[in-house]
């Protein structure tokens, strides 16, 4: 399945790009010239979640903001299976199509370990990490766990795939300034239907189905790229990776971290603060 909808070059002024990926077309922007940046988005968004913060780094940085297969405008191939470790292979064949060296990556919610799983597989390549409002280890705590589990019911399913539920409820829920009509219709438009939603939908399953590749993040982040510059840009307001749960972790892991806190940004980050994040890379990273 392939989507039909051509983004308002008002709100998204980029040029699409394409890599056949071995499972399906994948759609990416590569902006600027500079520091390679991977921006990695979560569930249920896409690459347009990154349009303030490559607009205003595209001067000194080369911004690649990709959508996973099953996201955005890339293709939805009917025999994928949409898991983390799938996104993460194709992502990571991206990365060695673009042959990018001395990149930085940004992660937020799944792009966290999405992100990450990329990094620990050419480590060697790695300037440096922008992680914010992620995790990297296993489901360790029971929100995430009934998270998971009540997502992963044949109620929640359907709500998922045949309302749009993580759009039209999540993504309002989960911002702190409201979006525009025309902003969330971009998130809209790229979910058209219930096909076009099953990797939206397999996303809260693996929470917990994603354990292994997880379980090895949790292993090989800290040995691999703990040693690498870390920006911690984080929405203090999140109620789903709250500061007091997660910043220990990830300040522990990435000793030469600097952290940034958005005090009122809720879990979306870039539509709450795109600015100040976009700018704390700029001084770290620049």
């Amino acid at each position: 399945m392939t989507i039909d909808f051509t983004p308002d070059p008002a709100l998204y002024p980029f040029e699409s790009r394409w890599f056949d990926a071995a499972p399906g077309r994948l759609h990416y922007i590569d902006e600027g010239a500079g520091t390679p940046i991977l921006l990695c988005h979560g569930n249920p968004t896409w690459s347009f979640l990154y349009r303030h913060i490559v607009t205003r780094l595209r001067e000194h940085f080369r911004c690649i903001a990709v959508d996973y297969l099953g996201f955005g405008l890339s293709d939805r191939p009917a025999d994928f299976g949409y898991t983390i470790e799938e996104h993460a292979r194709t992502v990571g064949a991206l990365v060695d199509h673009l042959g990018l060296d001395g990149f930085v990556t940004m992660g937020q919610d799944w792009g966290g370990p999405i992100s990450m799983a990329v990094d620990v597989d050419r480590a060697d390549r790695v300037r440096g990490v922008v992680l914010g409002n992620t995790w990297f280890w296993p489901a360790d705590n029971l929100t995430m766990k009934g998270f998971s589990r009540v997502m992963s019911t044949r109620w929640m399913q359907r709500a998922i795939l045949e309302r749009n539920f993580f759009v039209e409820r999540l993504i309002p829920r989960g911002t702190a300034r409201g979006l525009g009509p025309r902003e969330m219709d971009h998130y809209r438009a790229v979910q058209p239907s219930p096909g076009a939603r099953r990797g939206v939908a397999e996303m809260p399953r693996q929470i917990l189905a994603a354990e292994p590749l997880l379980r090895r993040l949790a292993a090989d982040v800290p040995t691999r790229l703990g040693a690498k510059p870390a920006l911690l840009v984080w929405g203090m307001k999140d109620t789903a990776f709250k500061p007091g749960a997660c910043l220990p972790r990830m300040k522990a892991t990435f000793p030469n971290h600097v952290l940034v806190e958005l005090p009122t940004a809720k879990h979306y980050i870039q539509e709450d603060a795109p600015d100040v994040i976009a700018d704390a890379i700029a001084e770290r990273f620049g």
